[in-house]
């Protein structure tokens, strides 16, 4: 007779579970182990908190926690980036180890809800004791968690198509100067720039909804000046009107915009949320120019912060139609090749899906003028951006119908392989322009 089998369950480990993942890309830097403290991360911003807490059990722990996938580690630093009183009050001191990781995230965190997702990856890890740097440089976003939000509604195809520019970059200038203009004087000024041949007008950011000239005044002064213009020549000059504000009144003034005719928005992207975007581009079908004023408080340490991949994938998600990413041989702090990065950036899907409809359209701005487009142009050869020159068309020594002229003579060298001096030859505007801008600055 064969021995009786023991009806007592036997533990059976935990049936592996497939999760899906967002990943995100960090430099860390740490005097500790670099190891445990991307744990510590990856707990801290998922399912962990110093010690394990009642009710979380290793179920919960596999279906909710972040894990480290890879880690690289990288030459030491004799002096710590950032102060940590953590580490300070623990005595702790170098070398500062760095190590560039790898953590993936449980979707089932974050949901559909774009708050989340910017706190899971760029929350409290920032303040992590344990470090003395910490980056986000790249994410990687499945095409199931892209489908979640929202897409850009017109991008780049839509653009060309309501500007009416089939090939090369988009023309563009900035409203100047930012502040003082009544809404009357800043409807004039914007018809003398549609005269002057522009694609694209925008608002400074400094200019929202002024004392002396208020947002719902200045809409309808400038849009009489947009519409008469397409009316007189079937040109259509994109006005990028500042809605910027609080939420509901945001929606007032996109409301108020489309009823005068106005086919884009400018709205500064730090400054009103992803929340608030993110209903803006559900609440209306205007283009939606994504100003990043403030990018530099998180890029420009090298330490800190994010890079622009990352800060750009997680606001595409808002439907974004337009990004800033400053301007070549210009007047910011940032680095040529991070200008150029975050150009091609702005033109490669965020997903793993590889859509080109998702694509936005990058906006070149800050000290442009036409001898800064040749440069632009080898960096985005397609000519799919915005090229937007403030004074380089508004200060144009002959007017700014001549520093338009010069920036479209810019584009025509750079087609037929010619210098600009080579080609100002037979281009008036483009030599007065590089007479007068290429000059040595004092």
């Amino acid at each position: 007779m064969g021995r009786k089998r023991s009806r007592t369950p036997v533990p059976r480990p935990f049936k592996a579970v497939i999760l899906k993942m967002l990943r995100a890309h960090y430099l860390i830097e740490t005097p500790l182990n670099p190891a445990h403290v991307a744990d510590v991360l990856a707990g801290e911003q998922s399912s962990g908190t110093f010690v394990r807490v009642a009710g979380e059990t290793e179920a919960l722990r596999i279906r909710s926690r972040a894990s480290v996938v890879s880690l690289q580690e990288l030459e030491p630093l004799l002096t710590p980036s950032l102060p940590s009183a953590w580490l300070t009050r623990r005595g702790v001191g170098g070398p500062w180890r760095r190590a560039r990781i790898a953590v993936d995230f449980p979707l089932a965190n974050i949901g559909r809800n774009l708050p989340t997702l910017w706190a899971t990856v760029a929350g409290n890890l920032f303040d992590l004791g344990e470090t003395t740097g910490l980056r986000l440089e790249r994410l990687e976003i499945p095409t199931e968690l892209r489908a979640r939000f929202e897409s850009p509604r017109h991008g780049v195809t839509g653009t060309r198509r309501i500007a009416g520019v089939a090939n090369g970059p988009l023309v563009g200038t900035i409203i100047k100067p930012n502040v003082g203009l009544s809404a009357e004087e800043t409807g004039a000024l914007v018809a003398d720039l549609c005269r002057a041949g522009v694609d694209f007008i925008k608002d400074d950011e400094c200019c929202g909804d002024p004392e002396h000239a208020p947002i719902a005044d200045r809409i309808r002064a400038v849009m009489a000046a947009v519409r008469a213009h397409r009316n007189a020549t079937g040109k259509q000059v994109i006005m990028a009107m500042n809605i910027s504000d609080e939420h509901d009144e945001m929606l007032r003034h996109a409301e108020l915009l489309q009823r005068e005719g106005g086919v884009c928005a400018m709205v500064s992207m730090n400054w009103t949320g992803p929340s608030s975007l993110q209903a803006l581009r559900r609440h209306t079908d205007l283009i939606l120019h994504g100003h990043r004023n403030g990018f530099g408080m998180f890029a420009r340490h090298a330490a800190l912060g994010m890079d622009f991949q990352p800060y750009s994938a997680l606001w595409r998600l808002t439907g974004v139609d337009h990004m800033h990413v400053h301007g070549l041989a210009g007047k910011f702090a940032q680095d040529e090749e991070e200008v150029k990065k975050s150009a091609h950036d702005c033109l490669a899907p965020i997903s793993s899906g590889g859509d080109l409809n998702d694509i936005v359209m990058p906006a070149f701005s800050s000290g442009q003028w036409a001898g800064t487009l040749p440069q632009t142009l080898d960096t985005v050869p397609s000519g799919d951006l915005l090229f937007m020159c403030g004074g380089g068309i508004l200060a144009h020594p002959q007017g700014p119908a001549a520093g338009v002229a010069s920036v479209r003579q810019a584009w025509d060298a750079w087609r037929e392989g010619r210098t600009l001096a080579a080609a100002a030859t037979d281009a008036p505007a483009l030599r007065a322009a590089l007479d007068f801008f290429d000059r040595p600055k004092v």
